[in-house]
């Protein structure tokens, strides 16, 4: 592990919510200016290679990373107005999960749940709180994530 990919690593770890890789570069430039854009996709790889962090694709067009952690097991509620993704842990969907499994005589290790809809916000029209779509790898989403 280099230095600049440690520098890379210590950003992305530190980072809230689901970040684009666009969102990933823009804040190591700030932080380390001498870092590039390959050293960034390099080091994002490595790190999904290692099992560190895991790319989660929301439908926008580009991969948001997300980082792993022991007990982090969560689903993901994705406003399609405002790109907001909210983070959730629910019970009865992890006893549905293991009820399904075994009725199939099926080992199941992981589930995924990404539930598409409208944000409360987004609902009641709260236009001045939604964040402007982002171009690719952008911004949004950063909000409750």
């Amino acid at each position: 592990m280099t230095r600049p990919r440690m520098a890379v690593a210590e950003v992305f770890f530190r980072m809230q919510g689901h970040p684009g890789i666009e969102d990933l570069i823009a804040k190591v430039r700030r932080r380390h200016p001498g870092i590039g854009e390959a050293t960034v996709y390099r080091t994002m790889r490595l790190l999904v290679e290692a099992g560190l962090a895991v790319p989660r694709d929301f439908g926008e067009g580009f991969s948001r990373y997300e980082a792993c952690v022991e007990d982090g097991h969560h689903n993901h509620l994705v406003c399609t107005v405002c790109g907001r993704i909210i983070e959730f842990t629910d019970p009865a969907v992890d006893a549905i999960h293991q009820a399904v499994t075994e009725r199939h005589g099926f080992l199941g290790r992981q589930h995924r749940l990404e539930v598409y809809g409208l944000c409360r916000e987004c609902r009641e029209g709260n236009a001045s709180d939604v964040p402007t779509p982002p171009r690719r790898g952008g911004t949004r989403g950063r909000r409750g994530g």
